[in-house]
């Protein structure tokens, strides 16, 4: 919940009602704690893109935590998008760094952005990120 309502640039108090209401599905661990697929939430920041909605006003430096919203391939190069709080991030880079990382929609990642390059990193110790959990 934590790294969704980051995403979101919201609290998770917000996210929680947004949870409650219906517009954004979640699950239950063991534990009874809420789970939030990573591709459902790429497609929920995808749709409030295009309702017009916002949710975040600012980001922090040139470091950008987001989400793998799109991937598209061929044989040597890939174009990875990323939502980043208000964002679209569109990174391009090799197919092999791609199929190392393991990004597909729904991963979580950093953008780091230099002058025109942006550098892409897993988010934390990646555990659960590939599996779609947030």
């Amino acid at each position: 919940m934590g790294d969704a309502a980051r995403l979101l640039g919201v609290s998770v108090d917000t996210l929680r009602r947004f949870v409650d209401s219906g517009r954004l599905s979640a699950s239950r661990s063991a534990g009874q704690q809420r789970l939030i697929d990573g591709a459902e939430l790429a497609r929920f920041l995808e749709n409030q893109e295009a309702a017009g909605e916002r949710f975040a006003t600012s980001s922090a430096r040139n470091h950008l935590f987001g989400i793998v919203t799109r991937v598209v391939t061929d044989k040597v190069s890939a174009q990875v998008e990323l939502r980043c709080g208000p964002y679209r991030v569109v990174s391009l880079l090799t197919r092999e760094s791609v199929d190392a990382l393991g990004l597909a929609p729904g991963v979580l990642v950093n953008a780091v952005i230099k002058a025109t390059n942006v550098v892409v990193e897993l988010a934390g110790d990646g555990a659960g990120v590939r599996e779609g959990r947030s």
